[in-house]
């Protein structure tokens, strides 16, 4: 089946079970299918407006498509408009006829996003050890801390830091070999290296540099042979006195089935978090933004929008586009009642209960008398099983979470088990009453 393949019967799935009528025409008919990995989806849409439409509303409905449709366990989701594209083009060709670089060699890898600096990395009391940390390591790779270990939710600023060290070691030595890259694409690469019996390739690439830059480590769980190939990576960087810094959405000692000997070196140097932005913060954010996109925005609107949205920066700017491009569609100028008007989709959902994982095992656990530990233990015998089972299936119907985070969350089993988990259940609903009535007893306590 051709990716275009696939993403027709993706928008049928949406068109007949999620999306229907003047929002599916608005929104999807005219989307297209950009790239497709294991963990991500890149789709290309008119414009911005439409760009954030989907991703502040539609994300989980295209995710969990996707993964219908292909099997795949995507849990990211990108949407570029055609000026994204353009630009993406005209910059691959001015680098492919400029003979004299303006920037110093980069050992290959993903390209750093130029308005990721330290100078544009706007300092709350949420992030600012880490950033101190990554200043420092910028400043004095492989001395000051080695590893640096930064973790923290998606959109509080992980991968800005990392480019941000990035940029600066590259501006303050010409010949510093730097390469930033993702657990996914070090992942890729290394299989490839593999079926093409090519791995002194992959070897010199990662290991014949200065500093390394790896982005959202914790996806190499449960990849026995991509964690054995890190790990000697690790050692051979680490002992060369080259620089290691590593992101993740979490601390190490919580990476399930991630080996130890990998824990214990991610904790050789040093390990910071980011927590979600304070007030302050979010308004020098949303101002900085307002400045560097030239947009016509009055305080009180921004004070509006750094209240409603408390969540990451990620989203907060994303609000800020959404109001601009409402603003820009309905021809008014921004104020706090159209930013009102064009966030209540967000807001409403943001004012619901978040229910979570932990959230769901109490509450079955307590009706069977299971403790907590017991869901993520390795016994099976029925009288846990089954209730592990129906905590699996209320954590894939009322959470946003992955499948292979739901399995974390219960001993670190794997996608699979998550899967039949759900659909024995959901089957048995079909003729179990009893059951029927247990479930929306579990999903109107967890509600309330």
């Amino acid at each position: 089946m051709t990716e275009q393949e696939t993403w027709d019967n993706v928008l049928e799935l949406i068109r007949n079970k999620h999306v229907k009528g003047p929002s599916y025409d608005t929104f999807f008919k005219e989307t297209k299918l950009h790239a497709l990995s294991d963990e991500k989806v890149v789709l290309v849409v008119n414009n911005a407006f439409e760009a954030n439409w989907l991703l502040q509303s539609y994300k989980g409905v295209i995710i969990e498509s996707v993964n219908a449709i292909t099997g795949k366990n995507v849990t990211h989701l990108e949407v570029l408009t055609e000026d994204d594209l353009d630009e993406l083009r005209a910059n691959f060709a001015t680098a492919q006829n400029d003979v004299k670089p303006v920037q110093p060699v980069v050992a290959q890898g993903e390209q750093f996003n130029t308005k990721n600096t330290f100078d544009t990395f706007v300092i709350g009391p949420g992030n600012r050890f880490p950033h101190a940390a990554s200043l420092a390591v910028a400043e004095k790779p492989a001395q000051a801390y080695n590893p640096l270990f930064i973790y923290g939710g998606v959109g509080l600023g992980k991968t800005h830091l990392m480019h941000a060290i990035g940029h600066f070691v590259m501006e303050n030595n010409k010949d510093a070999k730097v390469l930033y890259t993702t657990s996914e694409k070090f992942t890729n690469e290394f299989i490839q290296s593999i079926r093409n019996n090519d791995t002194e390739s992959f070897r010199e690439k990662y290991r014949n540099i200065d500093v390394l830059l790896i982005d959202d480590i914790q996806f190499i769980q449960k990849k026995e042979q991509t964690q054995e190939e890190f790990f000697h990576t690790f050692n051979e960087l680490h002992q060369n006195n080259k620089q290691i810094v590593i992101s993740s959405d979490r601390p190490p000692k919580e990476i399930s089935t991630l080996e130890e000997r990998l824990k214990s070196r991610f904790q050789w140097g040093l390990i910071v978090d980011i927590t979600p932005p304070d007030l302050e913060t979010r308004m020098a954010i949303l101002q900085k933004k307002t400045e560097e996109e030239n947009l016509d925005v009055p305080i009180e609107a921004l004070t509006y929008i750094a209240n409603q949205i408390q969540t990451n920066i990620r989203e907060l700017e994303g609000a800020l586009n959404r109001v601009n491009a409402f603003s820009n569609l309905q021809g008014k100028p921004i104020t706090t009642e159209l930013a009102a008007e064009a966030l209540k989709d967000i807001i409403q959902e943001s004012q619901s209960k978040k229910i979570t994982i932990q959230d769901i095992q109490k509450v079955v656990g307590a009706y069977y008398g299971v403790r907590i530990e017991d869901f993520a233990a390795k016994k099976r015998t029925k009288s846990i099983a089954y209730p592990r089972q129906i905590a699996m299936y209320l954590s894939r119907e009322l959470t946003d979470f992955s499948l292979p985070k739901i399995g974390e969350e219960f001993g670190g089993r794997d996608h699979t088990t998550v899967i039949h988990a759900h659909d024995k259940i959901k089957k048995e609903l079909e003729s179990n009453s009893p059951l029927r009535q247990e479930i929306k007893q579990f999903e109107k306590e967890l509600r309330s």
